[in-house]
This record gives structure tokens, sequence and C-alpha cells, in this order.
């Protein structure tokens, strides 16, 4: 008998613990397509979809210390500051991690190609960045990002 309800135990534990990693498995994908959608957004200056990918409380810092809202970032392409030729995750780089149930971090290389509309300043770089998702009564939303520098067009010799 007691061998019975031990198997039943471990069983149920299996189980719960199976369904716990597919769960897992579908927020990480979930929140990996989000980035890419978001990525994709930016370079069409889909500023509304931008607004639904994004918390209420969204921050951006950049590799140079300066910081962005929510408000800030929208409003941008919303007035089409910049026009994207290309702002895409670099294939293979993403990586997405699950801390919790409700916080996932998104690692990735992204290239941005375009240019500026307020000074005709065109660039084109690659960088690593950091976004943080946070899981809300409406879905995950994207609430923090941080943007590295620009990376040198030859990485240095090791």
């Amino acid at each position: 008998m007691k061998l019975g309800k031990m198997t039943r135990a471990a069983t149920l534990a299996v189980s719960l613990t199976a369904c716990a990693t597919a769960q897992a498995n579908d927020d990480a994908r979930l929140v990996g397509e989000m980035d890419v959608a978001y990525q994709a957004a930016v370079e069409k200056g889909d500023w509304q979809a931008m607004e639904r990918i994004l918390h209420p409380g969204f921050v951006l810092v950049l590799g140079n210390g300066r910081v962005h809202s929510r408000e800030e970032v929208v409003g941008s392409s919303k007035k089409g500051v910049i026009t994207y030729q290309r702002q895409a995750i670099v294939p293979g780089t993403q990586s997405v991690r699950l801390y919790g149930r409700d916080t996932a971090t998104v690692t990735a290389q992204l290239r941005l190609t375009g240019k500026r509309n307020d000074n005709a300043a065109s660039f084109d770089f690659k960088l690593w960045y950091t976004d943080t998702y946070v899981r809300t009564a409406e879905g995950w939303r994207y609430a923090f990002g941080q943007a590295g520098t620009p990376l040198p067009e030859k990485p240095a010799a090791s």
C-alpha cells in the first residue's frame, strides 16, 4: 500500500514538473517572439504595436547612459525622428531566460541601419541589448531595456 502511494506521488511530481517545464517553454517562446515583434515595430515605425508591447512604466537606458521613457520612445516613433532600413535581431544571438513565473530577459545582438531625420545622419551598426519582460494581468509586457554601445566593425584580436 505504501509503495502504491509513493508511486502515485512520484508520478504526480513528474507530471507537475513536465507541466511546469512546458509552461516555461511556452513563456520563453512567447517572450522571444514578442521581442522580435517589438524590434519589427520599431523598424516599421509602428508606434501602435510598440504601445501594445511596452509596459506603462517602461524605461530604456542607452549605452551612453541616456534614459528614455515609454512616452519618449513612442513619441519619437510617432514623429518619425528616425527612419530604419533595418532594426533586426542578428540570427542565432537571441537568448531568453525566465526568472520565476513573471519575469524574463531577452539578450541578443541587434543590427540597426537607418538615418536620423532631424540631422540626416545615417548609421549602420550592431549592439548587444538586454530587455526585461514582466507578466501583467494583460500578458507579457516589455518593461525595461538596456542597449549597449555600438560594436566596433571588426572585433579586437585576442
